[in-house]
Parts: structure tokens; sequence; C-alpha cells
């Protein structure tokens, strides 16, 4: 039996091709996942967030703190707190509204390993100058291949590898990496510290920066670095904010600075040793101060 063959033009062959492409639905849209880390979710919907600072091991103090707030400020850099403290009361209460974040003394590996080992969400790093420094902050924070993070134990999983969720596959989502700007330094090399990939927030250290520039804050030279540094974060695409949460309202970027140390709770409440500064709930006019170094 002769079987002839019919060849299309090319023409039409890609024509046909277009035809069923086009008949194909289009895929669809990935459903955005929701965060564990309610404080890094809330910073992604636009939303200024606040913290208590805890420098001291206190596990009811701080687990009471933990129930008005966006996140926990976990002080390693001006105070004596060790890693196994901060175990203890991130464990005390690990379902609190607070997401727990650590300020640590520098950028190195072992400290933030052992800071994402016990089950912070978050680090903060002091005293960023250059993107080298954010760049180690990034690396150690995350597994690979976004970062370089080794596997050891730690009660990070249990805390939140709960209710079928995966820890391994998505703690790298749910990780805050925040890098302090303090020096005039930091601020001329702000836009390549913003750009590391990695860096998830640039915030001004107001006290230090007045400091190690010798402008006051309220002189024009030391806003025109604050206003440097708002300017190239945002160019980066990141998220931008200040120490100081008086900054909070009442600022020329007030209304684009959404990571603050300390300030108004969730629900009005007061520690015992600030009470009378109002709260979230009673307004802002007058929100928490910082701790001593943060002003």
């Amino acid at each position: 039996m002769n079987i002839q063959r019919f060849v299309l033009p090319a023409a039409v062959g890609t024509m046909l091709c277009l035809v069923v492409a086009q008949a194909q639905p289009a895929p669809p849209a990935a459903k955005p996942v929701k965060l564990y880390n309610t404080a890094k979710q809330k910073l992604l919907e636009g939303k200024q967030i606040f913290s208590f600072t805890q420098s001291r091991m206190d596990p009811a103090a701080y687990c009471e703190s933990a129930k008005h707030y966006d996140y926990a400020w976990l002080e390693m850099q001006h105070s004596t707190l060790e890693f196994a403290d901060i175990e203890k009361m991130i464990g005390a209460c690990p379902n609190a509204p607070a997401i727990p974040m650590i300020r640590l003394p520098d950028a190195q590996e072992w400290h933030i390993q052992h800071a994402t080992d016990i089950g912070v969400l978050g680090i903060v790093v002091p005293t960023v100058d250059d993107a080298d420094r954010a760049r180690e902050a990034a690396k150690w924070a995350r597994y690979p291949p976004r970062g370089r993070r080794s596997s050891g134990q730690g009660q990070a999983t249990t805390l939140w590898g709960i209710n079928g969720i995966n820890y391994r596959s998505t703690i790298d989502d749910n990780m805050l990496v925040v890098v302090m700007i303090e020096t005039p330094t930091g601020v001329s090399n702000a836009y390549e510290i913003a750009s590391v990939a990695g860096v998830d927030v640039v915030i001004i250290g107001n006290n230090d920066l007045t400091q190690f520039s010798g402008f006051p804050a309220n002189s024009p030279e030391y806003q025109a670095m604050v206003t440097k540094v708002y300017t190239e974060t945002k160019r980066a695409g990141k998220i931008f904010g200040q120490a100081n949460a008086t900054f909070a309202t009442g600022h020329p970027l007030s209304k684009d600075s959404f990571f603050f140390q300390n300030g108004p709770s969730n629900d009005g409440w007061q520690p015992p040793a600030r009470a009378g500064r109002g709260g979230r709930g009673g307004g802002r006019g007058n929100p928490n101060a910082p701790p001593p170094g943060e002003r």
C-alpha cells in the first residue's frame, strides 16, 4: 500500500502551533504563602511594626511582654544575655504573638547559626559599614542555595515545624535579616548595603549615627544622612526603618518607615517601667522610648 506524505509549509505549521498554544489555558497564578513570621508578613503588607526589648534573663517578663507586640528585640549587643538564656525564654512561650529576633554583636557565622538554631525568626546586625558585612549577615541566616546556613541541632524545628509545616523548606522565606547603618561610612555605602541579596530591612541606628557623625538629630546634616539611607534603601527595593520609635509619627519619613525598636504595643498594654507613656491602642503622641543607647 502506498502511503503519501503531506508536508505542511513552515508558515502553516507555525500558525497551527500558535493556535494550539493560544488554546491552552494559562497556568494559575501562584497564591502568596502566608508567613508564620507575622512580623515579616506585616512589613510586606506595608504596616509598621514595634517591639519590646528584652535585655535580661526573665522568662515570665518575656512571655508577658510577648503577648502585646509585633516582635521581641532580644538584646545581645549591649547586655549579658547568652544564647542559652534566650533559648529558654523563647521555649517558655513558643506561640506568643511577638516574633523572636536577636540583635547580635556582629555578623559572625557561629553567632548567626546559634541564633537561628534556637528558633529566632530574625536577626539584627549592628554597625554595618559596607556590603561585605551585610553579605555575612545574609549568608549565614539562610540555607543553601540562598545562603550558607548549615544543618544543626536546636529547638527551631520543634517551634516552627508544626502543624504540617516543613521547617527546612519554609524558614528561608520566613527569616528576616535587618542591618543597621550607624556611621557616615555606612551612609555613603547605603545603596550597596541595601542591594545585598538576603537583606530584608535597613534601619538607622539613630543615637549612634549622631555620635559617629557629630551632628545632632535635629540638624540638616543629620537629616540629610537619614534621607540618603531611606532613598537608597527604597532604590534597592528594601524596607526602611529607624531604631528610634519616636520617628514613627511626626517625621517627614514616618509614612515610609516601618521597622522600629520598642514603641507602642498592639493593645495599649504598657510595660510597668514605662507606665503612662501611651500604647498603640491609646495613641502615638508619645510612644514608648527605646532603651538608653538607642534614643
